[in-house]
């Protein structure tokens, strides 16, 4: 009997590694219309609608830098305002945080969409981080129109480094922070809901193992500042003030910001794969 040769060959899909990342570049259209949607949704039915972006990073500012700045010096900065240090630092470490918060709940919040019809489900979590970029672009403007307000005053000096040139290396290198740990905490939330009831309290744990409200300065030699340093998102901060302020407001040490790079790599990675692997599961546990 003459064996049959078989052109296609169906098996289940279930490996660690079969991520089908180019499918999700063709899901780009998807992708923009999920950005839209989520935009919209977030402010719909608010009085002042997308002002929120700027009204929350803008009070924030003002609160830290009245209490952290001026009642407890922690911000050391010299000639740089203290209130664009505060503000520089909140508007980085909200991009990062609301696009791990934004993503962390990909499964849970999205089953109904998830169950009816197919896509990448690594298209959710991408969208969610493009919104916050949204968001993030409105309050970078308000920071640049305050910060061209402070060059007219004569006490205040401000300098742009050369390392300008690293400003969208550090929006991707947050985009990716937070898609990575966003997604890692998405996957496990399938089975430990709990994760993300402690989502919330745990970013802001994380938020003051950052210099946000403080100056890394203030830990100079010591033991603290190293553990400090091992947290990537210290060296996103660091830098990003660095870059836009001067050496007064911030600091690039290229070890621990390669070090940074590295930990935003291999927490991605790892997201991605736990993500991959979850998801063609996860109707059976949500």
């Amino acid at each position: 009997m003459k064996s049959e040769e078989f052109q296609i060959m169906i098996r289940p899909t279930t490996g660690w590694f079969d991520l089908h990342l180019k499918e999700v570049f063709h899901y780009k259209d998807l992708i923009l219309l999920l950005v839209k949607r989520n935009f919209i949704s977030q402010y719909k039915q608010t009085v002042l609608g997308p002002a929120w972006a700027i009204i929350q990073p803008l009070f924030t500012t003002v609160v830290f830098t009245f209490i952290f700045g001026n009642v407890a010096g922690l911000a050391r900065c010299g000639e740089v305002p203290p209130f664009l240090f505060y503000m520089s630092g909140n508007i980085a470490w909200g991009y990062f945080a609301g696009s791990l918060t934004g993503t962390a709940n990909t499964f849970i919040g999205n089953s109904s969409i998830m169950g009816k019809v197919y896509f990448p489900r690594l298209v959710m979590p991408i969208s969610t981080v493009l919104t916050q970029f949204i968001s993030f672009f409105i309050q970078f403007f308000l920071f640049f129109i305050i910060y061209i307000i402070y060059l007219f005053i004569p006490e205040y000096h401000m300098e742009i480094s050369p390392a300008i040139l690293l400003f969208p290396v550090l929006i991707l290198q947050m985009a990716m922070l937070g898609l990575g740990f966003g997604v890692i905490v998405s996957a496990l939330t399938t089975k430990y809901r709990d994760l993300a009831m402690l989502v919330t309290f745990g970013m802001q744990l994380w938020m003051y193992l950052t210099p946000v409200a403080y100056s890394l300065s203030l830990f100079n030699g010591s033991i603290l500042q190293k553990i400090i340093l091992i947290n990537p998102m210290t060296s996103v901060i660091e830098t990003f003030r660095y870059v836009l302020l001067g050496t007064e407001a911030g600091s690039l040490n290229w070890l621990y910001f390669g070090f940074s790079w590295l930990s935003t790599i291999v927490v991605l990675l790892i997201g991605i794969i736990l993500f991959s692997k979850v998801e063609k599961t996860f109707m059976d546990t949500i």
